[in-house]
């Protein structure tokens, strides 16, 4: 299900008379239920927060599912491809490196939850017989383009309201784990109103409501938005490569991948690994009536997931791994502001008759704008296979399927002491 538009990045000076009439159009009018209750901060607080919410986004909540067009499947360079044309691929990648045209986004808004820790997914150490921090694990990956160029890639962090403090605290803690801390910048996502099921904004407080990190397919205009925007111009980075925090494996400014990309002269790719069965939960790389699209596993019609090509392998076999590289030209003329929100089912503790309630089921939906949906906003998307066991190391659960166990696992397999 998806839903609205971006939110404003600022909020408008809000009356009480403007947000009365504003939440009784939307249908939000229990949002003052407690105003005479408040005093004068709070008062401030609650009609600021209401200025600040895009309820146009309302106009469509419950539009319905995405209805997908004609698929296809997309333009991947096989991983016997690019080695094959590994020097030539690597070199055009370097030089772009070299001449500072390359930065890195790291999307790090998420907690720990799902992992049973209490903190930033990046500071989890995923360690056994020494302190090997998530964070740790990427920002030595991104090294090795360090070695490889000579150069320090300048590295923007997107962390949350959840964590911003916590994430810039633990860099500084570590000396940055050894990188040019004058090429690290962090910046903060926006956010978006949780609500029930029946469309309502959830309250946290009688003078706040549930505002969540808003997903991260608002990673380019929360960058730009920023004071981290002007370094893009300054700088004259002219690409992005756009990675998760979940993947410990992750490679980052990789100057083959990086080669790939120029050389095709498209303006976006991605890196995509063949699906490991039909039932891998991960977004398909495929092409949507003619154009680049990745397909959530979720929403994959039933006659195309197992689909066999002619030589019997899956048609629809790549799957996405969350690293992608933008051209900022194409970025900018894109229009990415509109990128709709999807409706994420979660347990949301809010406030009920003024008392906070901790729910033990799923009551509301959290609204989060994608980053594959920008892919479709691109005009052309080069797909970039590389070896799954190599770059593909995701730390969604504690056990079981991409998780803390099979990380570790891979992490040795690849040499890497844990």
């Amino acid at each position: 299900m998806i839903i609205g538009r971006d939110m404003r990045s600022e909020g408008d000076f809000m009356d009480y008379t403007t947000a009365k009439a504003l939440l009784a159009k939307y249908k939000q009018s229990h949002m003052l239920q407690y105003y005479e209750e408040l005093n004068g901060e709070q008062r401030e607080e609650l009609l600021d927060c209401i200025g600040r919410i895009d309820f146009s986004l309302f106009d469509d909540v419950f539009a319905g599912g995405r209805s997908l067009g004609e698929l296809s499947p997309a333009d991947v360079l096989s991983v016997e491809e690019a080695e094959a044309r590994r020097d030539e691929f690597k070199q055009a990648g370097l030089e772009a490196l070299k001449k500072g045209k390359v930065a890195a986004v790291l999307l790090a808004g998420g907690q720990g939850t799902r992992l049973g820790f209490n903190g930033p997914k990046g500071t989890f150490d995923i360690g056994v017989n020494r302190r090997l921090y998530v964070f740790e694990c990427l920002i030595n990956n991104l090294k090795d383009c360090v070695e490889q160029s000579g150069t320090y890639a300048h590295l923007f962090i997107m962390t949350s309201f959840l964590n911003d403090g916590q994430t810039r605290a633990f860099f500084e803690e570590h000396n940055y784990f050894g990188y040019d801390p004058t090429k690290i910048h962090f910046y903060v996502q926006k956010t978006s109103p949780a609500i029930s099921f029946d469309g309502k904004i959830l309250m946290e407080e009688k003078y706040r409501p549930v505002m969540t990190p808003n997903g991260n397919g608002g990673w380019y205009g929360s960058l730009m938005s920023s004071e981290c925007g002007g370094i893009l111009a300054k700088e004259g980075i002219e690409w992005l490569n756009v990675f998760g925090v979940d993947n410990v494996l992750q490679r980052i400014c990789d100057p083959v991948f990086i080669g790939a990309t120029l050389k095709s002269r498209l303006p976006c790719s991605g890196k995509v690994v063949k699906k490991s069965c039909v039932e891998e939960k991960v977004g398909v790389l495929c092409k949507e009536n003619g154009r680049p699209a990745i397909v959530e596993y979720f929403e994959m019609p039933p006659e195309h997931k197992a689909e066999l090509d002619c030589n019997g392998e899956l048609k629809y076999r790549y799957g996405v791994i969350l690293n992608y590289l933008f051209n900022v030209k194409a970025l900018n003329e894109a229009n990415i502001s509109a990128l709709p929100y999807h409706l994420s089912v979660k347990k949301i503790p809010h406030i009920v008759d003024g008392k906070r309630v901790e729910p033990n089921e799923n009551n509301g939906y959290k609204l989060e704008s994608l980053a594959v949906d920008i892919i479709g906003h691109m005009g052309g998307c080069l797909g970039v296979e590389v070896v799954r066991e190599r770059e593909f190391a995701p730390v969604k659960n504690k056990t079981g399927v991409d998780s803390v166990e099979t990380a570790r696992r891979l992490l040795v397999q690849n040499g890497i002491k844990i």
